[in-house]
């Protein structure tokens, strides 16, 4: 569908037509006349479907029907910062043609920047994008004026949850208007996305576009490799593509990006890690540096998983198999954006054999599991029948099991939730 059969203003159309968009996403299609419609929405779309877009267009196209003193009308949550300052940035594009305000709140700033963002929040910035705990921050100073808030939009509401935002979100809800339009947006639909749906929205609209499956441009591929061998088989999959520009490698700890950044340097291109023990100027810095292309490799967390819009990635390694299986499918579709097409490779060892059959069974796709290198040696047979397969293999030492017990002791008593927080911490 082309834009223009969207009901959208000239000046809406003309900074799409600026920003190189011709033809609407499944889920743009779907979504932007039921929010035009003055309708609450629950959309389930994966990473990559021009879901951003989908909630900022009919937004602006109100803005700019109304077009009176700068209040603040528009509050988008989101779990990160880096999402908070892409969305930022994608309303100041769709915006270039408008007088549409926006700012982007979120911690780890300076002293300067919560004075702006305390100036926005009392003065009126029309559309404000934050995370939930830099907002509350605000909003327990008692300043922030919400009362003419029409659109409460929460986007990557899922992954909101994973990290411990209820009642955070719950919290910000109170202070907001009842008379609003509620959007939400989510790539998963687990049933505490559909308790805060319930709470939050009223007699939405429900939109499902592409859950739980990568983009049909992401070609999957995996190696069975022992953990020892990892670096070594990247290096030579590096080697032989010198013509790719943009390589996105995910890590399950801040630790092992480390390690691995350290592996790849010293190999003809520039590569870093990013993670969240890093500045937010350092941070931005180290995502400028790979947009632009002046970095070949990027080492990262699961922090860049969802919602960083970074263009033309063309591959994506997995050094690990992402813990849930949800978070692969986000992995994988930071390349083959839109109708572009990417790789995507995993690299299994045999603890995670029985992770990955989990993963190809929500994709409903078994992968290809290609040879290695015959100068890496030979790696683990697929096994994937049972949880932790292999885990009597490589160099984990076993104890007896009275001597485990021994050691377990100092864990005993403590509750599954006083650990959440150490979980976090490796994302």
């Amino acid at each position: 569908m082309n834009f223009k059969e969207l009901n959208l203003s000239e000046t809406l159309l003309e900074a799409i037509s600026y920003m190189g968009f011709e033809e609407a996403t499944p889920i743009q299609e779907q979504a932007i006349p039921a929010i035009l419609d003055k309708k609450d929405l629950i959309a389930c779309a994966q990473t990559g479907t021009g879901k951003t877009a989908a909630f900022i267009l009919p937004v602006l196209n109100t803005l700019l029907l109304e077009n009176d003193q700068p209040k603040t009308k528009v509050l988008v949550i989101v779990p990160t910062r880096e999402l908070a300052l892409q969305i930022d940035q994608q309303i100041q594009g769709f915006s270039y043609f408008t007088n549409a305000q926006s700012i982007a709140i979120y911690g780890g700033g300076t002293g300067s920047e919560w004075e702006q963002q305390k100036r926005a929040l009392t003065r009126g910035s029309e559309i404000v994008v934050a995370t939930p705990g830099k907002l509350i921050s605000h909003l327990n100073m008692g300043y922030v004026k919400f009362e003419d808030l029409k659109y409460l939009i929460l986007d990557e509401a899922d992954r909101m949850l994973d990290m411990g935002f209820y009642d955070d979100i719950q919290k910000i809800i109170s202070y907001l208007p009842k008379n609003r339009q509620t959007l939400m947006f989510s790539a998963t639909m687990p049933p505490r996305i559909k308790t805060l749906a319930a709470k939050a929205l009223k007699n939405p609209v429900e939109i499902t576009i592409g859950l739980s499956k990568p983009a049909e441009g992401v070609l999957q591929e995996a190696f069975l490799t022992y953990e020892a061998q990892k670096t070594a088989l990247i290096k030579k999959l590096i080697a032989k593509k010198p013509d790719v520009k943009s390589i996105l490698i995910f890590s399950s700890t801040k630790k092992k990006v480390n390690d691995i950044v350290r592996g790849l340097r010293g190999n003809g291109y520039k590569v870093e890690g990013i993670s969240s023990d890093l500045e937010q100027s350092r941070r931005e810095e180290v995502l400028r540096a790979f947009r632009s292309k002046q970095t070949r490799v990027l080492v990262a967390t699961d922090v860049l998983s969802r919602g960083i819009d970074i263009k033309d990635i063309d591959i994506v390694i997995n050094y690990d198999v992402p813990g849930d299986a949800e978070d692969y499918v986000h992995r994988v579709g930071r390349t083959a954006r839109a109708t572009s097409t990417g790789l995507a490779i995993t690299l299994i060892n045999q603890d995670d054999m029985y992770k990955f059959s989990r993963i190809e069974a929500l994709i409903g796709k078994e992968v290809d599991k290609l040879p290695l290198p015959k100068e890496i040696g030979e790696g683990p047979e697929w096994k994937p029948n049972q949880r932790g397969a292999g885990r009597n293999f490589g160099n984990k030492k076993r104890y007896p099991r009275k001597e485990r017990n021994n050691r377990d002791g100092n864990n005993r008593g403590k509750s599954k939730n006083s650990y959440q927080g150490k979980r976090r911490d490796k994302r």
